[in-house]
């Protein structure tokens, strides 16, 4: 790679390390840039398998670095969340550690900001004697919900492997919606998996614990109504200090990077439509869709009920269409392999966003005001939706693919005649020019706490953070 040093007019390098996922780099490419306004040079080390398609996503023009380390997956094997998970434990830690020691230097180096999803990285940082902080790009109530792991294990609604410990166990956390212990983020797969999955998080939060700040892609009035203002977000001690500095980017965003091709023809069918007229559909990036059999239930649901549609749907994926189901529909459907989504939600001929309720599309609807029809998958997205549906009342969830499932979720949007104005004031209060300055300015505190220190590889990182949690503004 060779040696990397500052360029001009910056004080010193930030090491940003994401989760090797679309809805993981998406917001750490934007704190990247936050950084670059505040005086430091953000590098993003990645893992080689991902690394060109990251790469991509960095504008020339800006000053974000970005450097591959060796993750050692095997080409053959499928990238999936195992494989990360061994080569993030396994491999990338020594690399990590050569490239901060060997290829930048003693000195070089301000800080680290670590996903929390790639905790690894977190221990690499205190061996090299490097201020850390940790970062959350999701929901705030969905870091609650991991911290709150240890009274769950005590209260005996999960046992020590995850596992849910009543059929209908309900888990009520302060100011939280009620959410189903079923719904709980490690419950993907088989009991193995699940067990694997459950370790995860445990390790994360045993690592997440001993940082000092953790920044948070939201706001802090997640509740939004008269009971739940002005929480506080951290009421311990012992634990980091949250600061809520999202949702990052601007809301007059219009595109965001990805990690495929857009199709952007979508665009071009969508100006030949009515306002309001259109269904988005999409399931994100990072879990497999649907399945098959739910795939050409929606499908026909979709051709039975005659709405306009896109939806975005790999090609691999497609098998699970009902045969000639794309010509029956005609010019009332496309289906695409991946969406410019900020521009389609942005478009006034789109009306409803069917959602699985991923943090980052959930925040893209509340920009571009867009009603949610809520089938949540797995992770955090089940939380989301809680929040979507019985706090915010933005949006309807449904059980199913069925013609009437989709047709009474569609009914239940449009006889709501409150829920634009609720999506109107949601987006002020958590979007407007007071959240936008409030984000800022925590992170702007954050970044002048960094420039007053003089913390040096090799020196003591146990400073305490009175300053900064003194000027933070929630």
């Amino acid at each position: 790679m060779g040696h990397m040093k500052c360029a001009e007019g910056y004080s010193k390098i930030i090491i940003l390390v994401p989760y090797p996922a679309q809805g993981h780099v998406t917001p750490m490419l934007k704190l990247a840039k936050s950084f670059l306004s505040q005086g430091f040079q953000p590098l993003l080390v990645t893992p080689d398998y991902i690394h060109s398609q990251i790469a991509r996503q960095i504008e020339p023009e800006t000053d974000i670095l970005c450097a591959s380390i060796p993750d050692g997956i095997d080409e053959k094997r499928p990238r999936d969340f195992f494989a990360i998970e061994e080569a993030m434990e396994k491999h990338m830690p020594v690399h990590l550690e050569r490239l901060i020691v060997g290829e930048l230097g003693e000195g070089a180096v301000a800080f680290m900001v670590v996903d929390l999803l790639a905790s690894w990285a977190i221990e690499v940082g205190r061996r090299c004697r490097l201020p850390v902080a940790g970062f959350w790009p999701v929901m705030l109530a969905s870091y609650h919900l991991i911290f709150a792991i240890p009274d769950m294990v005590r209260s005996g609604l999960i046992s020590d492997t995850g596992s849910p410990q009543h059929m209908s166990g309900v888990l009520y956390l302060p100011n939280q919606p009620v959410l189903s212990t079923e719904e709980l983020p490690w419950l993907i797969g088989t009991q193995a998996a699940r067990n694997a999955r459950f370790k995860f998080w445990t390790r994360t939060l045993s690592r997440s614990t001993t940082l000092k700040w953790v920044l948070v892609n939201s706001f802090p009035d997640e509740f939004l109504n008269e009971e739940h203002q002005h929480q506080p977000t951290n009421t311990s001690p012992d634990l980091p200090l949250v600061l809520p500095i999202g949702p990052l980017g601007s809301p007059s965003t219009a595109k965001n990077p990805t990690f495929w091709q857009e199709d952007t023809s979508c665009l071009h069918w969508l100006d030949k439509q009515k306002p309001n007229s259109v269904i988005y559909i999409s399931f994100g990036s990072w879990v497999s869709p649907i399945g098959e059999s739910k795939i050409r239930s929606l499908a026909m649901a979709l051709e039975s009920l005659g709405h306009f549609f896109i939806w975005v749907l790999g090609t691999s994926w497609r098998t699970g269409l009902p045969h000639g189901f794309e010509e029956r529909v005609g010019e009332k459907g496309k289906i695409v392999s991946w969406a410019p989504q900020m521009e389609v939600l942005k478009h006034k001929s789109v009306g409803v966003y069917l959602t699985h309720c991923g943090w980052n599309s959930t925040v893209e609807a509340v920009q571009c005001q867009k009603r949610m029809l809520c089938y949540p998958i797995a992770g955090d997205q089940f939380l989301n939706c809680n929040y979507i549906v019985r706090v915010w009342k933005i949006g309807v969830k449904i059980s199913g693919f069925g013609k009437k499932d989709v047709e009474d979720g569609l009914r239940k949007l449009a006889e709501d005649k409150e829920m634009g104005p609720r999506l109107r004031k949601l987006r002020e209060r958590t979007m407007g020019d007071k959240a936008v300055f409030r984000a800022r300015a925590n992170l702007r505190a954050f970044a002048d706490f960094l420039e007053k220190q003089t913390v040096l590889i090799g020196s003591s990182v146990d400073d305490d953070n009175d300053d900064v949690e003194g000027i933070i503004s929630f």
